[in-house]
């Protein structure tokens, strides 16, 4: 067909993501929708891909849109008449050694917890299932009878029908070559074939996606992979109905096609493609077979499959496919510009993905919001250190690398570093700091004692800086502790209209009188937490904004897309001006008097407040807040000071039994005290009610905010979960999160976070309890409680409130 000269929607790139976005826009919204391809349909990555659709991924929300893509796969072609080749085979991960078994009990715990039905299986029920398996080395292992496969090129098929029988025009042969732009939007996409006019611009281009955000500047952070598998002839005896098969420990994957395997992996030392632009006749094509890097696959597959060492192989597929520097695939509205939504980076799961993340997205540039909690796809979940193409291929070939193997609790990447460091860095390396990365920022997450090798050993059980952060986190509630938590993304909103400006996007009263600090939350349209940060008023016209390291592009965004139009109000990013210091512990003001003039008393600065005052020569912004749960500040100093800000008070709190502590102790005081962390236990599926956040929303007051219709009738009817603590007696076991919950033996949610406190001795978790008919007081306190931890049930305790004070005081037994 020819090009139409105007769209509402244009979306580029007509592999699965682009045709199922197409497709969902058009079915479920009634857009106007052109999708435009610059060769054929699937020609990219989408008709080379392996098919095979998992479900099950740490991510509650992500698991959801999954488990839609199965729903939707098997019944399009009823729809269309295109079939999909869509096959419920069931998947079989296998399990070597005991550490996987850990993970795979955590797995199918995690899968009760998201309404799915994993099972153990035995190395017997194995060789059951496929008796072409040698299972000799199995410790056994899991089963998702709803997992299967389907034909890439099929589905993106019947989703393109599917889109036109809605509407939606779909044109090929047609390249996009630019984009006419005015004051940060997209107005025209430019073509081979003409000039269309749109109002918005979805980014589906596969490994084209980061050349074509680059035409309108916009960085979409994934990298190219050399991915290979095999198709082999017939095997005799294989079933046409075995189940698909993930081998971890030999890196390698199995499914059936016409009578034979379909068999690749993923091994440690991948292949990237190229750093610069994909050529855009790169279509329907391959590279040569790399029988030599491909070996190591075929070794491990005939030592599992043994009949494969007499069976030959009909073709070799060696292509690229789109990979992310954290595995995770793209989503959302570009940072960069206001109306072009990216999906692309799909790590070689986007069949399984594309039926749900079509729909996510279609939802997202019809709403201009996440119909879900999306955060960990979220396109904003990257930096400016994401447009250093080398560092996201080192990263990226890292992760891919990282596919199979066990995904121990708190591992850290290790490419690409050190990269952002703040001027603390080697001081806390030489006092033996162990640190992480997040978002390029190098962290220290605890201190090794002397004696003990500064570095993390990682497990499924308790991990070798157990004891070590246990002395810090006592440091803290006994005496005092300091944190370098530069990282902090900081803001400052300027102008005569900054104060009605914040009050019309937060959710707590923020106009208050210069030298106070409000903790408040940002909320969506389905009164979601979006945003979670301090606010502190320094003047009239001048507000200094803190939020999570993780959260800086995130959040900025948020704050800049709601600031009301034609106002005086401007956000300025002063992330790297400012570093901070946070000084927690009961005798932190004996350390801060030592330290300045300014009056540091209860009565002079208390809680919530912010001052500048001056530490060594430094005009220092304090702010008195806590994230532990004691006495203590937050000081942020000017980056280049803030070395001498740290000496002084080093050398002031020595009496004092001073120490530096880093993010892991961090972690368990929150827990104690019932602090809520964003990403986890508050999420933009979770409104403030909900989270036991309703204090911090100004209901009463005649205010509106973004939000507030949404949140009022949550406020108003029965709650339907709520946010708990829970506490297990025995001390040897660990909680991460998303262990489910059991009330009176039956299921009633899962853990959003967990961990242990060393201060009531007991691990604690986070989780939302859940009930459709409401979640009351007296019946949260009428119920028995169990936590399902790695498949086996353990007694655990319910409490209405934190588990510590700061006087001391411990919850009742």
């Amino acid at each position: 067909m020819a090009l139409p000269s105007h769209a509402e929607i244009v979306v580029i790139g007509g592999g699965i993501i682009g045709c199922s976005t197409a497709y969902h826009l058009a079915r479920d919204h009634k857009a106007d929708v052109l999708l435009i391809e610059q060769g054929k349909l699937t020609s990219g990555s989408t008709w080379h891909a392996a098919g095979l659709v998992g479900q099950l991924r740490s991510s509650a929300s992500i698991t959801q849109l999954l488990k839609y893509s199965v729903d939707l796969y098997k019944q399009l072609s009823t729809e269309t008449g295109l079939e999909t080749g869509w096959k419920m085979t069931g998947c079989l991960r296998l399990a070597t050694n005991a550490d996987r078994w850990t993970e795979f009990k955590r797995l199918a715990t995690t899968a009760q917890s998201f309404g799915m039905d994993m099972h153990l299986v035995s190395p017997e029920e194995v060789k059951r299932m496929w008796p072409l398996m040698d299972v000799s080395d199995l410790v056994g292992a899991s089963w998702l009878p709803t997992d299967g496969q389907a034909s890439p090129s099929d589905i993106a098929q019947s989703l393109a029908k599917g889109a036109r029988m809605h509407g939606a025009k779909i044109v090929e042969g047609v390249r996009v070559t630019g984009f006419d732009t005015d004051d940060g939007r997209i107005t025209a996409v430019h073509t081979t074939d003409g000039v269309v006019v749109c109002d918005k611009v979805v980014n589906c281009g596969g490994q084209w996606a980061r050349q074509i955000g680059a035409m309108a500047g916009i960085e979409v952070p994934l990298q190219p992979v050399k991915h290979q598998y095999v198709i082999t002839e017939r095997i005799e005896g294989l079933s046409s109905d075995a189940p698909t098969i993930r081998d971890p420990d030999r890196r390698t994957y199995f499914k059936e096609e016409v009578g034979g395997l379909v068999m690749g992996g993923y091994e440690p030392n991948p292949q990237a493609w190229t750093l610069g632009d994909v050529p855009d006749d790169f279509q329907f094509q391959l590279f040569p077979d790399d029988w030599d890097h491909f070996e190591q696959h075929m070794e491990q597959a005939v030592a599992r499959i043994p009949a494969l060492a007499e069976t030959g192989v009909k073709q070799m597929i060696n292509g690229p496919e789109s990979f992310t520097p954290d595995g995770n695939f793209i989503l959302g509205r570009a940072p960069e510009c206001s109306n072009m939504y990216v999906g692309a980076g799909f790590n070689a799961f986007g069949i399984a993905s594309g039926g749900g993340a079509g729909w996510a997205l279609a939802a997202w540039v019809v709403r201009n919001e996440a119909p879900l909690d999306l955060w960990v796809v979220d396109i904003n979940r990257f930096s400016d250190l994401h447009r250093d193409r080398q560092w996201v291929c080192d990263r990226t070939l890292e992760a891919y690398g990282k596919h199979y193997t066990v995904a121990f609790p708190h591992e850290e990447h290790e490419s690409g570093r050190p990269r952002l460091v703040s001027p603390l860095y080697d001081k806390l390396k030489a006092r033996r700091a162990v640190f992480g990365s997040k978002l390029g920022w190098e962290r220290p997450n605890w201190f090794a004692p002397d004696g003990m090798e500064p570095t993390d050993v990682y497990s499924m059980g308790r991990q070798n800086w157990f004891g070590a952060v246990g002395e810090e986190h006592r440091l803290v509630r006994e005496k005092v502790g300091i944190f370098d938590q530069s990282s902090f993304a900081k803001f400052e909103l300027k102008g005569r209209d900054a104060a009605a400006a914040l009050e019309t996007i937060c959710a707590n009263r923020v106009a208050r009188e210069p030298g106070r600090l409000t903790y408040t939350q940002m909320l969506n349209s389905r009164g979601g937490i979006e945003c979670d940060l301090t606010v502190a008023r320094l003047s009239d016209d001048l507000f200094y904004i803190v939020t999570g390291t993780g959260f800086r592009t995130h959040d900025g965004g948020w704050i800049r897309d709601h600031l009301p139009t034609g106002g005086e109000a401007a956000l300025v990013d002063v992330t790297e001006e400012f570093g901070t210091l946070s000084l927690m512990g009961p005798r932190a003001r004996d350390v801060l008097e030592k330290v300045t003039d300014a009056d540091v008393s209860n009565a002079a600065f208390p809680f919530g407040h912010v001052r500048v005052i001056d530490i060594a020569g430094q005009p220092v912004r304090a702010l008195r807040v806590t994230y532990v749960g004691e006495l203590g500040w937050e000081l942020h100093a000017p980056l280049a000071g803030l070395g001498a800000v740290f000496e002084t008070l080093m050398e002031a709190g020595e009496p004092f039994g001073i120490a530096p502590v880093g993010y892991r102790a961090l972690e368990s005081l929150r827990l104690e005290k019932g602090y809520r962390a964003w990403g986890s236990d508050i999420t933009p599926n979770d409104t403030p009610f909900e989270a036991g956040l309703g204090w911090a929303v100004k209901l009463k007051s005649n205010a509106d905010f973004v939000g507030r219709e949404a949140v009022a009738k949550i406020a108003a009817a029965p709650l339907k979960k709520r946010l708990m603590t829970f506490t297990v007696d025995d001390p040897l076991v660990v909680l991460l999160g998303r262990e489910t919950i059991l009330r009176d033996g039956e299921f009633a949610g899962y853990l959003s976070s967990g961990g242990y406190g060393y201060t009531i001795g007991k691990p604690i978790g986070l989780g939302y309890v859940r009930r459709s008919q409401g979640v009351t007081d007296d019946w949260l306190e009428a119920g028995t409680y169990e936590l399902v931890v790695a498949k086996e049930r353990v007694k655990a305790s319910l409490h209405m409130g934190p588990l510590y004070d700061p006087e001391g005081a411990r919850v009742k037994s």
